[in-house]
């Protein structure tokens, strides 16, 4: 038995975190909670119980590991996103709460009950195409990865949260889709810069599904270009970036033809998701 409390653990935890995360407290209590495979809920019902010696020496190694800067999700094995519990591991970008605006802005497109074709690419996890399955039980969804963690992980998550609802497709962007169209397209993909410094924060995440070149944009254009051979007549598509780049994105959508192209704010009032509609002719 450990001669620490669990009120000793957490405070211990917070200090030794508090240089690495904005977060050290909460994290604190994420990582004991994983090693004594309990609820948060437990650490403030029961702070005077002194954690056995090996659930001791686990809660040590995942603080060392954040310290480290790993991920908590990683540490965890699991995001939570939008109403989901999803499993994320090493290679799969970590869903952020900003990307549930995206799901909101397809939900507002996609009336409840509407029967509609939607591609989710670049699915990583799988959280947006998720959201929209556990939401919309009658639209037709489709997702494409081109990263083999990646998508190996979606596959486990369609089948744990959304059996039989999702057709999941290995391959770059719009690649495995020749002659098919949607009336949503919907994607989170790399747009950070090579150079951007939030990256030396983001070390242990997949590069590939961050950075993307030409300051981040790269990967965008190359979806607003190619969409329109995607999309029925009236799609929509939807696009998460950077919070500068809305006005970027908002060009290219409609020099390429897109109408009523906008752009919406997260919770924090930063530009993130812009969208645009495809002709009914065009």
């Amino acid at each position: 038995m450990s001669e620490r409390s669990i009120a000793d653990w957490l405070r211990a935890g917070e200090a030794r975190l508090s240089g690495c995360s904005e977060s050290a407290a909460l994290d604190a209590q994420l990582l004991l909670a994983k090693a004594l495979g309990q609820p948060r809920a437990y650490l403030l019902t029961w702070p005077e119980r002194r954690p056995g010696v090996a659930a001791a020496a686990h809660y040590e190694r995942l603080l060392q590991a954040r310290a480290q800067g790993e991920p908590v999700a990683y540490l965890l094995g699991r995001q939570g996103f939008w109403s989901l519990e999803l499993e994320v591991g090493p290679g799969v970008l970590v869903p952020r709460p900003e990307t549930e605006l995206l799901v909101e802005c397809a939900l507002e497109a996609l009336g409840p009950g509407q029967e509609a074709a939607v591609l989710d690419l670049g699915t990583g996890s799988g959280a947006i195409i998720l959201a929209l399955a556990v939401e919309r039980p009658r639209l037709r969804l489709t997702a494409v990865e081109c990263s083999e963690p990646a998508w190996a992980l979606a596959r486990r998550n369609c089948e744990a949260l959304a059996p039989g609802r999702v057709e999941l497709l290995r391959g770059s962007w719009f690649e495995p889709l020749a002659g098919r169209r949607f009336q949503l397209i919907v994607s989170n993909p790399p747009y950070i810069g090579e150079q951007e410094p939030e990256l030396a924060a983001l070390a242990r995440e997949p590069r590939g599904a961050l950075v993307a070149q030409e300051a981040g944009l790269a990967d965008l254009r190359h979806i607003i270009e190619r969409a329109p051979a995607h999309l029925a007549p009236g799609g929509w598509l939807m696009l998460e970036h950077g919070y500068a780049q809305g006005g970027a994105v908002r060009s290219l959508m409609t020099a390429r033809g897109f109408l009523g192209v906008l752009t919406q704010r997260d919770l924090a009032g930063l530009e993130r998701v812009s969208l645009g509609r495809w002709p009914e002719s065009a």
